[in-house]
């Protein structure tokens, strides 16, 4: 095969000429890959994954010598009994998804070659998250999973071994797969699929309601483990629901089956309400602000925080606190966790090694307290010097100054720190929404999927009895550990 010089990789048209040459088409590395599908394809038959010619599989060619950005891809065909695929079958593309090489049709009863249908969708992972391998299955598990509540917008799961082989997390860490609506055809999901990769950063997956699921890797080995990883849990979830487990929290305790009626039948505030306790990201806030204004702010300035308050009590705290966290990800093996020095290391060593933490804990979302506390401090420097402005909808400010009317007191609960709460309310483009607020509660008082968390919540309020508080929140398991303390809800999707 043609393998391209130093000069070629410098010229993107000299390096898209050696790419695309009939001596490279024809070389072994495609001659590898192809066959690799057409046997992983096989394998997946078997897992029940590409039934009746569903699915396909795409992976790109690995090749050291050519950027990953402009290898050369090699897809599995549409309406091919994938268990008796063979090399011959499969259509090689170019990085921008033009078919280079088509299959060569086969007498009847063989249908007309035909390229994937989910071949934009693959493009969208390869584009978006610089994929080395896309895999569709329509896998029963992956299916059932989007019906056991017909309303969520997301797959979570947590405190189950099989998380760890999903990129990025641990075992205590929650996974979280978004889930997008099925059309008639697959190649109508592009956009949403794309818009659900850019607001979950983090996530490998996008599941397709009744449908299946696409997952993707840095290799194909990559994209194999963690299908096979997703699948499990996902048959984990369903088989937990038979036998009323719930699969979402820490506990893995009796599903706890609430009716959610939080508002009166006209759409007002019950009058027994006397406090209402709010959600940020979804309910007040958009979920974009957080993951594409708050988050990268963070990230982005970690190092000159550190390194500006580095000798302050404040800071010192920050540390003192991701110390503990990460000797504890340390233990547990958690993906992305590096050794942080002593403190006689020199002040660069340390926020370097602080630095690599945060940026992997940020890139995993995890909930907390060392990272949301750490956020909030610069996140306070970025408000106090007008980096950055609160966001949120715009119905919210009349609809806490009409519930502070009604003599209702309202109070925020989120996974963010109470500082970082106080500073989003405190700036917005509406002014200072505080005064409409009387209190913030953040994961100090617990994870917001478990009971007791909404138990200390009550005993805080002084209410006599749970009922007379209405929590509003975007996230079924939310909600219901909510309703299993006590509280009413509102919940919307």
């Amino acid at each position: 095969m043609a393998v391209a010089s130093a000069a070629q990789l410098t010229a993107n048209g000299a390096l898209k000429m050696a790419t695309t040459s009939q001596a490279y088409l024809e070389g072994d590395k495609v001659k590898e890959t192809k066959s690799l599908i057409a046997e992983l394809c096989r394998h997946f038959y078997n897992q029940g994954w590409v039934s009746g010619t569903g699915g396909s599989i795409t992976i790109k060619v690995h090749d050291e010598s050519v950027p990953k950005s402009e290898q050369l891809i090699v897809m599995s065909p549409s309406g091919v009994q994938k268990e008796r695929m063979v090399d011959e079958d499969m259509y090689i593309m170019a990085s921008d998804g033009s078919i280079l090489s088509a299959p060569v049709a086969k007498p009847t009863p063989h249908k007309p070659p035909k390229c994937s249908d989910c071949a934009p969708l693959f493009m969208k992972a390869y584009q978006m998250r610089n994929a080395g391998a896309v895999i569709h299955s329509h896998g029963m598990e992956s299916c059932l999973v989007t019906m056991l509540n017909p309303l969520a917008k997301e797959f979570r799961i947590t405190h189950m071994e099989m998380i760890k082989g999903i990129q990025g997390h641990g075992y205590y860490d929650e996974l979280v797969v978004p889930i997008i609506e099925n059309t008639a055809y697959e190649r109508e999901l592009t956009e949403s699929l794309a818009e659900a990769i850019k607001a979950y950063p983090k996530t490998t997956a996008v599941l397709v309601r009744n449908h299946g699921i696409y997952v993707w890797g840095d290799s194909w080995i990559s994209a194999k483990t963690q299908s096979e990883c997703y699948h499990y849990l996902f048959d984990a979830a369903i088989k937990l629901h038979q036998l009323g487990i719930d699969w979402t929290t820490p506990a893995h305790g009796p599903i706890q089956n609430a009716k959610i009626s939080a508002l009166a039948p006209n759409g007002s505030i019950k009058s027994s309400r006397r406090c209402i306790v709010l959600d940020i990201e979804g309910t007040t806030t958009p979920i974009s602000f957080v993951s594409d204004v708050l988050f990268p702010y963070a990230r982005n300035n970690v190092g000159r925080h550190l390194d500006a308050t580095y000798d302050s009590a404040e800071t010192q705290q920050d540390i003192k606190l991701l110390r503990a966290q990460v000797q504890q990800d340390l233990e547990n093996g958690v993906a992305g966790a590096v050794c942080i020095p002593a403190d006689d290391a020199g002040k660069m060593e340390v926020i370097a090694a602080l630095v690599a933490n945060v940026e992997a804990m940020i890139k995993a979302d995890r909930k907390i307290t060392a990272l949301k506390e750490l956020q909030g401090h610069i996140w306070q420097t970025g408000f106090q010097n007008n980096e950055l402005e609160g966001l949120v909808f715009d119905d919210v400010p009349a609809a806490l100054e009409k519930w502070t009317a009604l003599g209702i007191k309202v109070y925020i609960y989120s996974s963010g720190s109470r500082l970082a709460q106080r500073l989003l309310f405190g700036h917005t483009k509406h002014g200072d929404l505080r005064k409409f607020l009387y209190g913030f509660f953040d994961t100090t008082v617990g994870n917001k999927r478990e009971t007791k968390s909404y138990a200390e919540i009550t005993a805080s309020l002084g209410v006599d009895n749970p009922s007379e508080i209405l929590f509003v929140t975007d996230v079924y398991q939310e909600a219901t550990a909510a309703k299993a303390a006590g509280f009413d809800q509102h919940h919307g999707c």
